[in-house]
């Protein structure tokens, strides 16, 4: 199974960047989508995640800036991500879980926000 991330890169604070994924490899109507993020040397932490039925959940850190959304029938999620601070620099990870068969994570795409 493989969820593949694209769209992340760097930006200055202020700046927006859209991030997407692919799970054209799973059956993504069932699953609930989302995004997290890392830092190097800390846990890995909730973005923003979506439920079949486009019911979100998001960290009070991103709410009023990112927005998450997803289309079943191209099979993608996307993270619209504006206003970046430097704060938000990270490595971005696309999510899939669906409990009858499990969670899948994508590769990661680095976010970098900076002057």
């Amino acid at each position: 199974v493989q969820l593949v991330e694209s769209g992340g890169g760097s930006v200055q604070p202020g700046g927006s960047l859209r991030l997407s994924c692919d799970g054209s490899g799973i059956a993504f109507r069932y699953y609930d989508m989302g995004w997290y993020r890392q830092i190097p040397g800390l846990e890995r932490e909730l973005v923003a995640t979506i439920t079949p039925n486009r019911k979100v959940n998001s960290a009070d850190s991103v709410k009023g800036r990112f927005t998450i959304s997803r289309d079943n029938a191209e099979k993608m999620v996307y993270l619209q991500m504006n206003n970046l601070k430097p704060e938000d620099t990270a490595v971005y990870y696309c999510y899939a879980k669906w409990s009858k068969i499990g969670t899948y994570w994508g590769q990661g795409t680095q976010v970098t926000v900076s002057s």
